[in-house]
C-alpha cells in the first residue's frame, strides 16, 4: 500500500467514524438541537425506539472500523453504514425534503466507499486459492 493510499483511508476512515460516533451520540442522546434527531425519525416515519438502536450500531460500528484485524467485521460494518446512509438518503426523497436534507447521508456514504475502497490489506479478507 502506498503512502498516499495509507495517508486516503485514514483520513476517510477518521472522518467517517467521527461523522457515526457523532450522530450515534446525538441519537442515543436524543439531542433535540436544531431539527433534533427524535423529531427529524418521527418526520421521516419511524418509531421512536428506532432512534437508539441506530445511534448504538452507528457507534459500535465506529469502533470496529478502527480497530485493528477483525476483517469480517469491518466488512459487514461498512455494509450497515451503507444500508442505513442509503436508507436515510432514500428517506428524504420518499416524503418530500429538499435535497440539502440528504447532504450529510451522501457524504458519509461518499467517506465509507473511501474507507473501504483504501483500507489496507492487514483490513481485508483473504481468500486461499484453492
Amino acid at each position: 500500500m502506498t503512502k498516499r493510499n495509507k495517508v486516503i483511508y485514514w483520513i476517510a476512515t477518521i472522518w467517517l467514524s467521527l461523522g457515526m460516533v457523532a450522530t450515534g451520540v446525538a441519537q442515543v442522546l436524543k439531542i433535540k438541537e436544531g431539527q433534533g434527531a427524535l423529531d427529524m425519525l418521527i418526520h421521516l416515519g419511524y418509531p421512536a425506539y428506532l432512534l437508539t438502536i441506530l445511534g448504538v450500531w452507528k457507534i459500535l460500528g465506529a469502533v470496529a472500523v478502527l480497530i485493528p484485524k477483525f476483517p469480517l467485521l469491518k466488512e459487514w460494518v461498512y455494509a450497515g453504514f451503507i444500508f442505513v446512509m442509503t436508507g436515510a438518503v432514500f428517506s428524504h426523497i420518499v416524503v418530500g425534503d429538499p435535497a440539502a436534507e440528504s447532504l450529510p447521508a451522501l457524504l458519509l456514504i461518499a467517506l465509507t466507499i473511501i474507507s473501504w475502497y483504501f483500507r489496507p490489506s492487514s483490513r481485508k479478507i483473504i481468500i486461499a486459492n484453492n
